[in-house]
């Protein structure tokens, strides 16, 4: 697998304005504690996307799921509202992993092909979005799920993740 889970760069600046460092064994600046990790949660990406970096989200699927969702985005405008990288949209009732884009207020192709669905309620998950030249590569707890490939080119530009739906954030990374 290419890249590294432990990039140096991979710190979450939280809407307060503090930062949380790398979670994978890296410190944490001593004002962060994880309790801050409240859905619907907004974040910013140091540095913005390239190839060879890594958002992690760890947490647990809540007891009587019915969607939660995943969003590497430009910005975290509302009006206009922001491009859209990719959109991570977990659906239970159809046991769906749908994943999308939004650029300049248009959505793309949704695609929802996948070999199984991965989240079950009540259960921690990992997800891990690697970047790289051409696309997303999307693991959960580890195996490999999809590609996504990029339709926003300018990858320094997805700066901000935004979480929100049935789910508890235990990790970001």
């Amino acid at each position: 697998m290419a890249g590294s889970v432990a990039d140096s760069d991979a710190v979450v600046k939280l809407d307060d304005g503090r930062h949380l460092n790398n979670s994978l064994g890296s410190p944490v600046q001593a004002d962060v504690y994880f309790p801050r990790l409240v859905v619907p949660f907004c974040g910013h990406i140091k540095g913005g996307m390239r190839p060879g970096k890594k958002v992690l989200v760890m947490g647990i699927v809540d007891v009587n799921p019915e969607s939660f969702a995943i969003s590497l985005t430009c910005g975290d405008s509302e009006d206009p509202p922001a491009d859209v990288a990719i959109e991570l949209r977990a659906v239970f009732t159809d046991r769906q992993l749908l994943r999308n884009s939004c650029v300049s207020g248009q959505k793309g192709e949704e695609q929802s092909a996948i070999p199984y669905f991965p989240f079950i309620p009540d259960q921690p998950f990992r997800v891990e979005i690697l970047c790289e030249h051409p696309r997303f590569r999307v693991f959960v707890d580890g195996h490999q799920l999809f590609d996504f490939y990029h339709r926003i080119q300018t990858l320094s530009a997805i700066d901000t993740i935004k979480i929100n739906g049935d789910l508890q954030i235990t990790k970001l990374g």
